[in-house]
């Protein structure tokens, strides 16, 4: 179990933001726009396609890393234990992601992940999850202040939506919106003082 916890942390850290952007367009991402090495700031530096496609790669990779699930350790699928073991797998993606070992350990915020988590745990969760970060992203354009939001909104709609009791279920899930609001902890404090960017395709494909 402990080696797919591992396994799962190396496949958070794969960059796909810097390998984009260092294969097809010989840019680091690192060293513009915000220099998070996420798919937003792959948006604004490299475009619409680019973007979408590190989005698409990021999310991959927390669902593949709950897929490990299925093939280490000896949990019943049908018991709450499966789905704790679950989002442990999903966090340590995340992290992986956040503090990749390829990088030296300075990664994106994780959020693209972490979507991908909750998408192959509890695909309900994420729709309402989904419609909060788009919402949000209209009215406000603060990709950040969406993130949170619909960080916030997931652990929310594991207990009022899909009336899950069980604490360590709770708990992991609470983990989520904790470690979204840590990565975005400056841009909290940029969004309080009115200097938070909004977000804005860059002018090419």
């Amino acid at each position: 179990m402990f080696l797919s916890i591992e396994l799962a942390y190396l496949i958070g850290g794969i960059p796909f933001s810097v390998l984009v952007g260092k294969i097809f367009f010989g840019k680091d991402v690192r060293k513009e726009g915000s220099g998070n090495a996420g798919a937003t700031n792959t948006m604004r530096v490299l475009g619409k396609r680019a973007g979408f496609a590190v989005l698409i790669l990021d999310i991959a990779k927390g669902m593949f890393a709950v897929s490990l699930s299925y093939y280490f350790g000896n949990i019943s699928t049908a018991s709450e234990d499966f789905i704790v073991y679950q989002l442990a797998l999903g966090l340590s993606a995340a992290v992986g992601h956040i503090y990749p070992i390829y990088l030296w350990f300075k990664g994106g915020k994780g959020v693209a992940t972490l979507f991908g988590v909750i998408l192959a745990v509890f695909p309900k969760a994420a729709i309402v999850c989904t419609a909060v970060f788009l919402v949000t992203v209209l009215f406000s354009r603060y990709v950040s202040l969406s993130s949170i939001l619909a960080g916030i909104t997931f652990p929310l709609s594991i207990i009022f939506m899909l009336n899950y009791s069980s604490k360590m279920i709770i708990v992991f899930s609470l983990l989520i919106p904790i470690l979204i609001i840590y990565t975005h902890r400056q841009n909290i404090q940029r969004l309080l003082i009115g200097t938070e960017n909004k977000f804005t395709f860059k002018n090419k494909r």
